[in-house]
């Protein structure tokens, strides 16, 4: 049987690239496929792939949120991280979270093959070129974990923290949430209080170096 696929990217021309090549395989199949966190997990519940190809930072919802919530709600589809960020940051966020792989993607496209055969039967991958790096932060006794603030977020609070980030107002916010102005109000005053931050511009800069948005947005 053929490894079903869920491709998430937010480069619309990268995305139909990686999806022409995974369908060369003769092992593979692009049941679906996302720009941002959001619909991939809609995707998820209505597809149910076997194996999702998560970009890191994207719109919406980042990656390493929108993996959290695809591995509880669906243990069973595996997840592994495509991302341009090496930084050893990164690629923590992204195994706690629960991605069991992770490809940089200026690797061969071999590597991103081999990553999925090996995450569909529960094993686990990394790039050859940030593995090295992991490795020796573990063989240093020295745990390579996450400083940003954002850590003291919830979920809640780090979609809505993308969302301003993202330039998005706070109407806007509680519509795409299904919640209230007043929810999100509260939500805004919270992530505050916690980043200790006094502007949406310091509220910006914080998600940014927190991979939670990109200067693009």
């Amino acid at each position: 049987m053929s490894i079903r696929i869920l491709l998430v990217e937010d480069e619309r021309l990268l995305r139909q690239l990686l999806k022409n090549m995974l369908q060369q395989q003769t092992d593979m199949e692009v049941v679906g496929e996302a720009g941002d966190g959001r619909i991939a997990i809609d995707l998820v519940r209505k597809l149910q792939p076997d194996v999702v190809v998560m970009d890191v930072t994207m719109p919406n919802l980042n990656g390493i949120d929108a993996t959290k919530q695809i591995v509880r709600e669906f243990p069973q589809t595996r997840v592994t991280a495509l991302s341009v960020h090496s930084n050893t940051m990164f690629v923590v966020d992204m195994l706690k979270a629960g991605a069991l792989g992770y490809v940089l993607k200026d690797s061969l496209f071999d590597e991103l093959a081999e990553s999925i055969r090996t995450v569909s039967s529960g094993g686990k991958y990394l790039s050859p070129k940030i593995a090295g790096e992991v490795v020796n932060s573990f063989i240093k006794g020295i745990e390579p974990t996450s400083e940003s603030p954002i850590q003291s977020l919830t979920t809640r609070e780090r979609e809505v923290l993308q969302l301003i980030a993202e330039g998005k107002s706070t109407k806007t916010i509680a519509l795409e949430l299904h919640v209230s102005v007043k929810a999100i109000e509260a939500n805004r005053r919270k992530i505050m209080n916690k980043l200790d931050a006094h502007s949406v511009a310091e509220l910006v800069k914080i998600a940014i170096v927190g991979g939670l948005a990109s200067l693009e947005t």
